[in-house]
């Protein structure tokens, strides 16, 4: 079934095949990036989100549809990889990541990590946790109140402007004097002022494909 993949990388489908991403949030952003994930021979995806779908999320958000409504989001990602990909094992974590539970979560052999939350407080123990243990990861920062992913690129945090969440991050790396590149998605779009955080389709999708693209990326230059 990878048939088209292996025309572009070979052999190197078997490193995919090995290894293990943990995707942090199956919502806008990390639907799309567990659809990449599941479509390109990654052999085992642990999803990590405690939220169950809702009526709000089908404007944007890849599992969902109007049958699974207040269903968890990490069944349905079960669900929609069994019918794309049933030799991927899905190891599921319906659970809000916190301070309480990280280490449990990272209590297995994880080779990269994909952060598509939009909770501060639990990217920056993402980031912490990665950066201490050496361990690989793309975070996503603020993909709500914009309209155009062609200004969407993955860069180190350092580069990052105008999103007030990468600001956070920005600060908070310099605070922790965390060494070494923090790898992110982010969009260099200003931020349309709504007083509310509002979505469409086509932006936290890309941001979504932008990190798993980065991920599958990075594992084939193993070889």
């Amino acid at each position: 079934m990878f048939d088209r993949l292996e025309l572009l990388i070979g052999d190197k489908i078997d490193i995919l095949k090995n290894k293990t991403v943990l995707l942090i949030g199956l919502g806008g952003v990390g639907g799309h990036a567990f659809e990449v994930l599941v479509r390109s021979a990654i052999g085992t995806i642990i999803v990590a989100d405690a939220d169950k779908i809702d009526e709000t999320n089908l404007n944007r958000q890849l599992l969902t549809n109007l049958n699974n409504i207040g269903k968890f989001k990490v069944d349905a990602a079960q669900k929609h990889q069994e019918m794309i990909n049933p030799n991927c094992q899905i190891i599921k974590v319906p659970e809000f990541i916190n301070a309480e539970n990280i280490e449990r979560l990272f209590d297995r052999h994880i080779d990269f990590v994909i952060d598509a939350i939009d909770t501060i407080a639990t990217k920056k123990l993402i980031i912490k946790h990665c950066k201490k243990n050496n361990i690989k990861f793309i975070s996503v920062m603020g993909m709500g109140n914009k309209m155009h992913p062609e200004l969407l690129e993955i860069t180190d945090i350092k580069n990052t402007s105008y999103d007030p969440l990468a600001k956070e991050i920005r600060k908070f790396v310099k605070e922790e004097k965390i060494n070494g590149q923090v790898p992110v998605v982010f969009s260099k779009e200003k931020p349309i002022k709504t007083g509310k955080i509002g979505s469409n389709a086509f932006v936290p999708s890309a941001a979504g494909i932008f990190a798993s693209s980065y991920v599958i990326n990075e594992l084939i230059k193993e070889r």
